[in-house]
């Protein structure tokens, strides 16, 4: 029955976005003009530009799937395709939210760990994080070009601050008579990071990871509407340019596409690693 609700309202919806707009000389007051296709297109548009964008279908229409070398010939024609452009924004993506996690992540457990620490930079890391991050990204495309370093600077800062501060609350929140008995038995300081405070506090990371790939995302999308070489940003930059709403809609199905496939993958290593965990008191 969910599923089924689930399919309904997606044909439903797709439906007044098809259709919905001839409606609009009639009921004015019950059709919104954010439907007009000039802002968001149709999706039937959007399809035959998907197609085209991904040089599945000829500038004639036909498939170049069934012609030897007509895909690989349209794919050679732009060096920021859909396909290229995915990729280098996902790989960018990777590698901002790779970065920021593990610097996070370190620097959550060093701060977390030590009073002395956390009371002298605390406050720093408080008034930095106060900034919007993407307020910094021009100083960042200025520092490091508009090549992917840019990008992935840009991404590893949106996603570091989010996952320090979950792992320094979760290296804080440890249970003290685990740390005494582990103490008891003999374990130093290493030991006792490595099998009390990090275990318990991987609940705390995960909990920050699912947002954290998505603020990646967005961060890398950032730096590329502002200056790109290649990726999905730039894509869009170039299709509102032209007025072309197809174009800048399927940029964006594509983003939603990836952001879902990423998000689902990490829920998956999160419930593989915290495996042993009972279910009703896993991060989520």
């Amino acid at each position: 029955m969910t599923l089924f609700w689930q399919i309904a309202i997606g044909l439903g919806a797709l439906a007044i976005w098809e259709w919905g707009w001839a409606l609009h000389d009639k009921v004015p007051w019950l059709v919104p003009d954010i439907l007009d296709p000039y802002f968001v297109s149709k999706p039937s548009e959007i399809y035959r530009q998907f197609l085209r964008m991904g040089c599945l279908v000829s500038s004639q229409g036909d498939w170049t799937l069934g012609t030897p070398g007509a895909f690989e010939k349209c794919i050679g024609r732009s060096e920021n395709n859909l396909w290229i452009a995915t990729y280098f924004t996902l790989k960018n993506t990777l590698w901002g939210f790779a970065t920021g996690v593990s610097s996070g992540f370190v620097l959550g457990l060093l701060l977390g760990r030590s009073d002395r620490l956390s009371e002298i930079f605390y406050p720093y890391i408080t008034a930095f994080n106060s900034i919007p991050r993407i307020a910094l990204a021009p100083i960042i495309i200025l520092a490091f070009g508009i090549g992917d370093a840019s990008k992935i600077v840009t991404a590893w800062l949106v996603v570091v601050f989010l996952v320090f501060f979950n792992t320094f609350e979760g290296a804080r929140a440890v249970d003290r008579d685990h740390i005494n008995a582990a103490r008891l038995l003999g374990a130093g300081e290493w030991q006792v990071t490595r099998t009390v405070i990090v275990p318990s506090t991987m609940a705390w990371l995960f909990a920050s990871l699912t947002p954290a790939v998505s603020f990646s995302l967005i961060g890398v999308i950032v730096g590329e509407f502002i200056g790109a070489e290649h990726g999905i940003g730039r894509m869009i930059i170039e299709a509102e340019a032209r007025g072309e709403a197809a174009g800048m809609m399927v940029a964006v199905f594509v983003l939603m596409i990836v952001g879902v496939i990423l998000a689902a993958g990490v829920r998956r290593i999160q419930a593989y690693l915290l495996r042993w965990r009972p279910a009703s008191t896993m991060a989520t």
